[in-house]
């Protein structure tokens, strides 16, 4: 069992394999074993699954949003002007209401169970995508591997709040995934991207990953569905739309309290720090530079051949830069941790990397009342002495993988500084790169130039 090979690319058996994923592969699925049921304790045992407004069991709030959404759609009425449910307001692009309209079909007794069963294939399945970014074929250990994983993932705040919510965090992750396996070349690239950003804007930082690529096509084909999603929403829902792209869009209080702890975003840091909602001025200071040079280490990182970690890093930088992101935008912890998890055979001190992202992006719970339970560390009492970092988990956290990132191709590119210029019988060892870049090798679907004929001599 195996991907097949795109069109665009070599048969596997001509490039090298990927070393083993594992040095003793029954201890490791032991241990993985142990920690996906682990997980699954934690997630069921800290908070009761059926406590009112917390418990896995007692939410999909939004689903229930995405429902009544595309309810309105089908019925003919406005999508923004009035809460849609429970006091909410609809916050999302009038397109993804229309594609919400099939959510309304299922089962209303079973909708909830469904749409969490339906997440967590889609993270089994973002998983899979992230070893083929990897280089990796599927095989049925890898498989085992990637279901342990999601199980071990369920217990990350991010993904805990996701499954919980109901919301559609996990399937954005796979469209943007999805288009990161495709070849550079290929027409396809960029329609994963250009969807998601369709439904949440959020993914369309990834258009900036395109462009310091130089991947022309991709950030085209990228702009072109955004493009075409919304003049769809115009034919279908004109006075929508209008509202929409003219003015709810600017309207961030639309989401929630600005001053919310689960804003885990850069802006959300400064407003708590100030103790009050900050202006743009100081939030696009910081966001500006941060979104620069986090896509200058995702550039170099991607060229080195660490691509899974360079997407994972424009995934959670996207979420940082955003004006306002929920703490469940920050399932890119997923790739991330899968990115480490395979470097662990390279080096331990990764999994050292590992333990910490898991711990500080942890569904820990903290218990005010016997009913009223909170989830995550930035959620915990305000009055503690560390409470101005715990209410920041997520970007001190980001911080902390920026500065691994940054300090990756810094110090590859002293050492090709400092390394001597490679003689032509002997190709320096640096040019040899343990990782294969399978998107940058000449696609079968593109004409290659061809070297002009030479003219035999009669």
């Amino acid at each position: 069992m195996g991907y097949q090979a795109e069109p665009s690319l070599p048969d596997a058996h001509s490039r090298p394999a990927a070393p083993p994923l594992f040095r003793h592969p029954r201890i490791a699925l032991f241990v993985l074993a142990i920690a996906a049921v682990t997980a699954l304790v934690l997630v069921f045992t800290t908070v009761d699954p059926w406590l009112k407004s917390i418990g896995i069991f007692a939410g999909s709030a939004d689903l229930h949003v995405y429902e009544v959404g595309g309810i309105r759609v089908r019925e003919g009425l406005p999508l923004y002007s009035t809460p849609i449910l429970l006091g909410h307001l609809y916050t999302y692009t009038p397109f993804s209401a229309i594609l919400f309209i099939p959510v309304a079909a299922l089962p209303a007794a079973h909708m909830d169970k469904l749409w969490m069963l339906f997440n967590l294939t889609l993270l089994v399945c973002c998983i899979l995508l992230c070893w083929k970014i990897l280089g990796r074929r599927l095989t049925p250990q890898l498989a085992l591997v990637s279901v342990l994983l999601a199980l071990v993932s369920t217990f990350l705040e991010p993904i805990r709040t996701t499954l919980f919510y109901g919301q559609i965090n996990i399937a954005l992750m796979l469209l943007v995934l999805w288009d990161m396996t495709r070849p550079e070349r290929s027409w396809t690239r960029g329609i994963g991207v250009g969807l998601a950003a369709a439904i949440k804007l959020t993914p369309a930082y990834f258009i900036g990953f395109f462009l310091v690529m130089r991947q022309w096509r991709a950030a085209a084909i990228a702009t072109g569905v955004i493009a075409a999603t919304i003049g769809f929403g115009f034919l279908v829902l004109p006075d929508d739309s209008r509202e929409y792209w003219t003015n709810s869009i600017f309207q961030t209080h639309r989401i929630a309290d600005p001053m919310h702890a689960a804003n885990q975003s850069l802006r959300g840091m400064l407003n708590h720090f100030a103790g009050h909602p900050v202006s743009d001025g100081p939030w696009l200071l910081l966001a500006v530079p941060v979104a620069i040079v986090s896509l200058a280490a995702s550039m170099l990182l991607y060229r080195r051949g660490d691509q899974l970690f360079a997407v994972s890093l424009c995934g959670l930088t996207s979420a940082a830069v955003s004006p306002f992101s929920w703490s469940h935008h920050w399932v890119w912890f997923v790739p991330l941790l899968v990115y480490f998890f395979d470097r662990t055979r390279s080096a331990t001190w990764w999994w050292l990397a590992a333990i910490v992202v898991y711990g500080a992006a942890g569904a820990w719970p903290w218990r005010w009342t016997a009913d009223f339970t909170v989830i995550g560390l930035f959620h915990y009492p305000p009055d503690w002495e560390i409470n101005w970092f715990m209410k920041n988990i997520f970007l001190f956290v980001y911080a902390a993988i920026l500065a691994i990132a940054v300090t990756m191709v810094v110090r590859d590119l002293l050492r090709k500084r400092d390394s001597p210029p490679p003689s032509p019988r002997h190709p320096s060892p640096d040019l040899a790169a343990d990782r294969i870049d399978v998107h940058t090798l000449p696609s079968a679907d593109v004409p290659q130039a061809k070297a002009p004929a030479v003219p035999q001599r009669p």
